[in-house]
């Protein structure tokens, strides 16, 4: 009889790895939103998101709720690591009736024990932080805002459940007029446990806590947890393992002395987990062991055994006592007999076993429910092994060394996968609420900081609506011959008067000059559609900014290149000159450069034809096959290029390494051109908006160290807020300010961060990509669900020789992100400038209009195209504008140009 109440104490391997599975689907239930509400584990996060790095400093007050006590610390942080904090705390005793009394004689008790407590040290603080450790199920929405789901534990204040706990308790504060303490958190004692052991240089992202009552946390993946808003990083989730099972699922492991266990407790049906694993409980189970053995005469001879009837006469730490080895048939001896019994050599060596056998069960119970974390934390990690610190509290871990070899040795059979070191907590949850607080404290002060470093560079709708409007007054004065040389936006009619009908036929050639690389192409419409040839040809920087006979010599190669390995030397074709800098057009063939940007600064340029300085090039390499037609920048070439494919394009738009756009303007306001009729396609170059200083009032110091640091400084202003070249530059500028303020990089000197373009646009692209992506705080990193991304952030700045934690990450991200968004929403207001004016002029309550895109930045950064659209709609609500990308570069449109000039030419008989 005494093997088979062993037995049925014993849970088989095989039961305890079906109880895993089970316990990982609660897990999943709880933490999806969809299966929050019928979730056994609540999974509750704790909006605390960040673990220590070392540097928290100051002083912090804590308050820990205990089962009959309070506590109160006073714990002082040097900033050491937290190796070395200074504590002085004080142990206060609760009555049993504040436990089952009104909520707000509980609050009321625990602030005058914090009066009391100040006015024992002398404190005098002007502004006292504080942390409250809270062991109950709580509904937490702030990291100092929660409300109490339920009581356990034999409390049972009334009016409490629904309450905000922080506002009970801040406001008792306030009563005995500690107007100086303020609550920054809450957390329960499992979190605590969590903090004070990753105290130790080392982060501890899992704790559970084995004593009176039983749960666990860990660092979960911020994707995962679907009841908060928090979509990347971690965040703590407080599991409440102690309800596991209160939907069944634990049915058959549970005894008859479990249930009569479950059904003299204060909440029947309720933490049926926490019943098998708390201390509170362990005691009772042996008790209604040893009744049921004592019934079948299996112990005390059958002598009377009502003393045992009593609830709680024997307590769990007698059970731990009994099971010690060396006295432990002593002890249970001495327990037995101070009840009244009398106990045979066997009954107490059968009551040794009895006792070893209950708290063996729930030691590998709570290694089901570590190893049940362990693996949802591999598996949601994508990771082949995990390796993690676990911070472990509570009477039944510490007053029991077999408990924690259990724990141990189980963990590590149901979750080979996963290697877990054991951190006992050396001093309670104290400390560890105190890091909690100063943690919090720190990462608002860091926050704050942030915010008013980044603040310049985000826009207001406010601010968005003025560039909107700056940008219309410029178009104005760009169009009227008067205001022209005034207007930093030049307004420079193309001569290209209508776009594609779809009439065009024909060959042609077609070069694109816009940027360190130079391409040639033979485009063939015919009327099944476009077949196209082109090749790549890169210009050395030598080139670039050497002589203009130098540049354009090597253009022509290019060209013969090309012409010869396409079999087209002998003839001579229509060429459409794609030229991507800003010029004055004369004709349709004719264009005067104004100035190089994107790093050409070639000599003997700027104020000559660029179609005669290609001429010349060609006469002086004896090659006669170049009739250029039209001479169009990329911008005028993407427009094009779309229009082929929608008529309704008539706007278009780079966004790449430079920025530009064109738009179809009625001739009767262009003037700077003579006509009345039609339309004409005029060349904004708006990269230079700002140029005459109407948008300083938006510049911040970034930027402008970024203009002092390029080649055209003053110039291109609106280009360097926007375009690929300089984003990542000013990302870089942001970086290192924020080095200097210790709010990167642990303020560590980043040598290489100070080069000149070392952090390149397309980092901006990675990086953002990452959303979701997580890791752990300190290297080696832990990657998550989406660890591919943010592996490659790590691995640009690791490039960059930055050794960067996850905080450091998600700030690099942020200031991405910001400088990024500003881009997007500054280049839709331009364009709601653009396509306001197109509406008005026409007389349009509303204009329907395609836009023609072009550029890196616009096609591979992750959200540019999306906030640009979303803004774009705000600021010009009365438009309606379809983005349609150009899939195949400007070069196409320059010789859709030269289409469909030739077409004019023809219906007018000229050759």
């Amino acid at each position: 009889q005494v093997q088979q109440a062993l037995l049925a104490l014993t849970i088989p391997l095989e039961t305890l790895q079906a109880v895993k599975g089970r316990m990982m689907q609660a897990m999943r239930k709880g933490l999806s939103r969809q299966t929050h509400a019928e979730a056994s584990m609540q999974m509750l996060p704790t909006y605390i998101c960040s673990t220590p790095d070392g540097t928290e400093n100051g002083d912090v007050l804590v308050v820990e709720l205990c089962y009959t006590r309070v506590r109160t610390l006073w714990v002082t942080l040097l900033g050491d690591g937290n190796q070395n904090p200074q504590v002085m705390y004080k142990i206060f005793d609760m009555p049993s009736d504040v436990t089952q009394g009104t909520g707000e004689a509980l609050f009321d008790f625990i602030a005058q024990c914090m009066r009391q407590f100040l006015t024992g040290i002398g404190s005098t603080q002007q502004h006292l932080p504080l942390g409250f450790v809270f062991p109950f199920s709580c509904k937490q929405t702030q990291l100092n805002k929660a409300e109490l789901i339920s009581w356990s534990k034999d409390f049972t204040c009334s009016d409490m459940e629904g309450k905000d706990i922080v506002e009970l308790l801040q406001s008792a504060i306030n009563k005995q007029e500690l107007y100086n303490v303020e609550v920054i958190a809450l957390m329960n004692d499992t979190v605590g446990t969590m903090m004070t052991c990753g105290m130790r240089g080392k982060p501890c992202e899992v704790a559970l806590v084995a004593g009176i009552g039983t749960n666990a946390c860990f660092m979960a993946e911020a994707y995962e947890v679907e009841t908060a808003e928090t979509t990347s990083g971690q965040m703590c989730i407080n599991t409440e393992w102690g309800y596991f099972g209160d939907d069944g699922s634990l049915s058959d492991i549970l005894t008859p002395y479990d249930q009569h266990v479950d059904e003299e407790s204060s909440n029947p049906g309720v933490k049926r987990f926490e019943k098998l694993v708390g201390s509170l409980y362990l005691g009772e189970t042996v008790r209604h062991v040893l009744i049921a053995l004592a019934a079948k005469k299996a112990l005390f001879g059958g002598t009377s055994v009502a003393i045992l009837k009593n609830k709680e006469v024997l307590k769990t730490q007698q059970v731990l006592a009994i099971i010690n080895n060396e006295e432990g048939m002593a002890e249970a001896r001495r327990t037995l007999e101070a009840l009244g019994l009398r106990p045979s050599e066997r009954d107490c060596c059968r009551v040794q076993q009895i006792c070893r056998v209950v708290v063996s069960r729930a030691a590998a119970l709570s290694a089901v429910g570590l190893a049940a974390i362990l693996s949802h934390m591999c598996q949601s990690r994508q990771l082949e092994r995990l390796t993690v610190n676990v911070g472990v509290d509570g009477e039944l871990y510490r007053g029991h060394t077999r408990f924690g070899e259990i724990l141990k040795s189980v963990t590590e059979l149901l979750a080979p996968e996963c290697t877990a070191t054991i951190l006992p907590s050396e001093d309670g949850t104290g400390r560890g609420a105190a890091i909690v607080t100063a943690v919090a404290l720190r990462l608002a002060a860091q926050r704050r900081e942030v915010d008013n470093l980044l603040a310049p560079l985000r826009l207001s709708r406010a601010d968005l609506q003025r560039v909107q409007a700056l940008m219309r007054q410029e178009m104005e004065l760009g169009l009227s011959p008067e205001g022209n040389a005034n207007s930093s936006v030049r307004m420079l009619p193309t001569y290209v008067c209508g776009t594609p009908n779809g009439t065009e036929r024909g060959e042609f050639l077609a070069l694109d000059l816009g940027g360190t690389n130079f391409r040639v192409l033979v485009v063939r419409i015919e009327p099944e559609g476009i077949r196209m040839a082109s090749e790549i040809y890169a210009i050395p920087t030598s080139t670039m900014q050497g002589t203009g006979e130098a540049l354009f010599d090597h253009i022509v190669d290019c060209i013969m290149d090309f012409q010869l390995k396409q079999d087209l030397l002998e003839q001579i074709l229509p060429l459409g000159f794609t030229f991507s800098f800003p010029c004055q057009q004369l004709g349709l063939n004719k264009a005067v450069l104004l100035s190089w940007t994107k790093g050409f600064s070639a000599s003997g340029c700027v104020g000559q034809d660029v179609v005669q300085l290609l001429q010349e090039a060609a006469e002086r390499k004896e090659h006669f096959g170049v009739q250029v037609v039209a001479v169009v920048n990329d911008t005028v070439g993407t427009m094009m290029s779309c229009g082929h494919d929608d008529p309704k394009c008539e706007i278009g738009l780079i966004v790449g390494t430079g920025t530009n756009a064109c738009y179809m303007e009625e001739m009767k306001n262009v003037g700077t051109v003579e006509g009345e009729q039609g339309r004409m396609c005029i060349n904004m170059e708006w990269g230079a908006f700002g140029d005459n200083g109407c948008l300083d009032n938006f510049l911040t110091d970034f930027d402008r160290m970024v203009d002092e640091k390029s080649i055209n400084a003053g110039k291109q202003r609106f280009e360097k807020l926007i375009s690929g070249m300089y984003l990542g530059e000013i990302v870089r500028h942001v970086l290192l300010v924020l080095v200097e303020k210790d709010l990167l990089f642990r303020g560590k000197p980043c040598p290489k961060l100070q080069t000149k373009d070392i952090f390149q646009t397309k980092f901006l692209s990675t990086i953002e990509t990452t959303v979701m992506g997580t890791m752990v705080l300190m290297v080696p990193l832990v990657w998550g669900s989406d660890g591919l991304a943010l592996r490659k952030i790590w691995s640009i700045l690791q490039d960059l020789e930055l050794q960067a934690n996850y905080e450091d990450s998600v700030l690099v991200r942020e200031v991405c992100q910001t400088v990024s968004l500003r881009a997007a929403h500054l280049c839709a207001a331009a364009m709601a400038a653009v396509v306001e004016k197109m509406r008005e002029s026409r007389g349009l309550t509303r204009l329907a209009v395609t836009v023609g895109v072009d550029g890196t930045l616009y096609k591979m950064h992750p959200c540019f195209s999306q906030h640009l659209q979303q803004m774009l709609q705000d600021l010009a609500p009365n438009c309606i504008v379809t983005f349609l990308r150009s899939e195949d570069g400007s070069g196409k449109g320059a010789a859709l140009v030269a289409a469909v000039a030739c077409c004019q030419a023809e219906s007018q008989g000229q050759p």
